[in-house]
């Protein structure tokens, strides 16, 4: 009750990305003080057996995480997993820093629970995620979160030399990581879509998993992420490449171009301008290709469901659709720091009360089994 009135009377009428900036300082600076992690941890953290739940390579206390977007420098995932998540994506991280597009870029449409950004990967680049990345890897003591590390393409960076720059980018930041998505999705770097098609997308992914393993990390989990806005045949086509070139998993979806069906007035809407859409009109699509990919592919492939999940019915309907894990980002901004417990709280109850002894037993309870392509 007390973060909506703050969020009503203060956080709507000031400028998003300086309160972005602010809060996740003073959330960062919070965690660092002696103690006050692993006391918000023990109190925040999911503690219901019920939700306990394998995926990449992993024992995780929860199926709800952090979506990439809000710590794009890996600077806080100590903090955020403080507030209960169970694991934090971060970046999206380019190989190069870069600033990103130019300010105000960050919007909300607050009478649909949305957020419109063209941040435009603005992040301090791979080497700077890697060193944060690393220090949270030496620290003793304690629960290791589980991160996740999105990356995207340098906008200066010519399409031509787009796969060198992902495995830059990769090589980097695999050492540190529990998993790496590969953002080809986000409609804020020109002609970062285009790589969506299979054409393109098949040698840049390959190339991201020949760098891996070459390296020495052939157990790191690769994921793909993509977009709403794919038509369903080329869903199925993304399907079918990440089961032929073995990926781990698909994280769907990023945000969506569309506007269609806003509640919120036409001028607010015209004002926030282009970029990608999230929250919960995202939600009706985002369901329908995390579906689709379920149907083609069953559960060769583990599917990561983002994009309208605000509440526990949302994190539920995505799991029984075929989802192993659920992100939020949105949900967090208007839910505030809370959010996640009570996301998992009500996880939960709704497990036991469909006679489920584990969330993992539901995972695809609702789709039908894969046609095979």
């Amino acid at each position: 009750m007390l973060y909506q009135f703050l969020f009503s009377a203060v956080l709507r009428r000031t400028d998003a990305e300086s309160v972005h900036r602010l809060s996740f300082a003073a959330l960062r600076g919070l965690a660092a003080v002696p103690g006050a992690a692993g006391a918000l941890r023990a109190a925040l953290a999911p503690r219901e057996p019920e939700l306990a739940v394998r995926a990449l390579g992993r024992d995780l206390p929860g199926p709800l995480g952090l979506a990439a977007g809000f710590d794009k420098n890996a600077e806080g995932v100590t903090a955020l997993t403080a507030l209960g998540f169970s694991h934090v994506e971060v970046g999206t991280v380019t190989a190069h820093p870069q600033s990103g597009n130019p300010r105000p870029r960050l919007f909300r449409l607050t009478a649909d629970s949305a957020i419109v950004n063209r941040m435009g990967f603005n992040n301090h680049g791979s080497v700077v995620a890697a060193d944060h990345l690393r220090a949270l890897r030496s620290r003793r003591g304690g629960r290791r979160p589980v991160v996740g590390a999105n990356i995207g393409k340098t906008k200066t960076v010519p399409e031509s030399e787009a796969v060198a720059d992902y495995v830059a980018g990769a090589r980097r930041l695999a050492p540190f990581a529990d998993y790496l998505a590969v953002n080809v999705s986000s409609p804020n770097t020109p002609g970062l879509r285009d790589l969506q098609s299979v054409e393109r997308l098949r040698p840049l992914l390959r190339e991201v998993r020949a760098a891996l393993d070459g390296d020495g990390h052939g157990a790191l989990p690769l994921l793909v992420k993509i977009a709403p806005d794919l038509a369903d045949a080329d869903v199925d086509a993304v399907a079918d490449l990440s089961v032929e070139l073995e990926l781990d998993g698909v994280i769907a979806t990023n945000t969506t171009i569309a506007r269609e069906g806003l509640s919120s007035p036409a001028e607010d809407v015209a004002a926030a301008g282009a970029g990608g859409l999230s929250g919960a009109p995202l939600r009706r699509r985002s369901l329908e290709v995390l579906r689709r990919l379920r149907a083609r592919a069953g559960d060769r492939l583990l599917l990561v469901a983002v994009g309208g999940v605000s509440t526990p019915e949302d994190a539920w309907e995505r799991i029984r659709a075929g989802a192993t894990l659920v992100q939020g980002y949105s949900g967090l901004i208007y839910g505030g720091p809370l959010w996640p417990r009570r996301m998992h709280r009500g996880l939960a109850r709704l497990v036991r009360s469909a006679g489920y002894s584990s969330v993992a037993q539901a995972v695809g309870a609702d789709t039908p089994a894969a046609d095979g392509g």
